[in-house]
């Protein structure tokens, strides 16, 4: 069901005639409405979307400055697809908002635009059903899945705030090609997806082809990459809270269309029950550039396999032993790294083939084994 709540004035004017000796005075004309006035004073409504409404939703939402979700289940097959807002609207969910199952790619939901606000109300969840999908291939096989949530080209002083994320069907939150975008205080649980190792792929953000991008207060739990910067420019991800994926990680870089991360800082973080803390990782034999990056105060616990991880030989979701030097890895910063690991996982693992001007500081990661297979350490940095 949709409620639509409008207001359009048009103002009259009226002529006087007055009556002299003199030959009577031309009337004055009545101003012809302006439409383009109404067109604006329409946008300026309010509209809830409820039920099944999505088609609904994503047909009438661009003319309602302010779009309210309330409770909604979005049939299977569809987007919710709010791409064609009026510059400056506002998104709101309240309640809970599912979504049917069906095997296809997706997205669930795509939100794109200028100066838009999303936030979510007190006690709303967006449900991806994700155990309909789960069968511990994620995007790598089985069931064709789809990822979540497409904020893609939001731009201006967009923000995306207070949202209740759980049960992706894979990947959650994809950011692409936005401008100025703020994420903050944003929940997204897929620990669900934990039982028998279903969950897989369930990356909660992955940033690409962005400048500008502020993620705070993150919460994540799932089974892969808390964070994943691809390609961009002036990222910043602080006070996260990341577990049970693969930590906090640049990359992969290389291969896409855009191999370039420049000047992205990751602080004030906690990463626990992950198979890595800090990683970045760049493709093999691929070009690119990955420079410009802080790790600061980062806090592990019960690390499985790396508590830093850097290696320049990823391929194929697989590393191959043999860096390569086409992506190269320059002016890095980890300062105050620390915590612990697992006692068959490594403190810390470097496999460089270009990696130099790092800074290294404050790091102190114990409980798991020193490795004799590094790389190319450069000066300063520590194997």
């Amino acid at each position: 069901m949709v409620h639509f709540t409008k207001t359009l004035g048009v103002a009259l004017s009226s002529a006087a005639v007055l009556v002299a000796a003199k030959p009577m005075a031309a009337p004055v004309p009545t101003a012809a409405p302006n439409l383009n006035d109404a067109r604006a004073l329409q946008k300026r409504a309010s509209c809830t979307f409820t039920g099944s409404d999505a088609s609904a939703a994503s047909a009438s939402a661009g003319s309602c400055s302010t779009v309210v979700i309330s409770g909604m289940t979005v049939p299977s097959g569809t987007t919710l697809d709010l791409s064609d807002l009026a510059d400056g609207s506002t998104v709101i969910f309240e309640g809970t908002t599912t979504w049917e199952y069906e095997e296809w790619s997706g997205p669930l939901l795509q939100i794109k635009g200028t100066d838009i606000t999303v936030t979510g109300a007190s006690g709303n969840v967006l449900d991806g059903n994700g155990a309909k999908w789960w069968d511990g291939e994620g995007s790598n096989g089985g069931v064709t899945k789809p990822k979540f949530f497409y904020a893609h080209s939001l731009k201006g002083s967009s923000s995306i705030t207070g949202l209740n994320i759980q049960n992706t069907p894979v990947q959650a939150i994809s950011i692409n090609s936005a401008e100025g975008l703020t994420v903050d205080s944003v929940t997204i649980d897929n620990s669900a997806g934990d039982s028998d190792d279903l969950g897989h792929n369930t990356d909660c953000y992955d940033v690409g082809s962005s400048s500008d991008i502020t993620i705070t207060n993150a919460v994540c739990k799932n089974q892969d990459d808390c964070l994943a910067i691809n390609s961009g420019t002036s990222i910043s991800f602080t006070g996260g809270t990341c577990s049970g994926g693969h930590g906090l990680s640049i990359g992969s870089v290389g291969g896409r269309d855009d191999n370039d991360v420049d000047t992205v800082t990751i602080s004030d973080c906690s990463v626990s029950d992950s198979d890595n803390g800090v990683r970045i990782k760049t493709v093999s034999d691929a070009t690119g550039t990955v420079k410009g990056v802080t790790y600061k105060d980062i806090t592990l616990d019960n690390i499985a396999k790396y508590g830093i991880v850097i290696e320049q030989d990823y391929e194929n979701g697989s590393p191959t032993g043999t860096p390569t030097d086409g992506v190269p890895i320059t002016d890095l910063t980890i300062d105050t790294v620390t915590g612990s690991v697992a006692s068959s996982g490594v403190n810390v693992y470097i496999l460089c083939a270009s990696c130099s001007s790092w800074t290294w500081s404050g790091v102190d990661i114990t409980g798991g084994e020193d490795s004799s297979d590094c790389e190319g350490v450069p000066t300063g940095a520590s194997c």
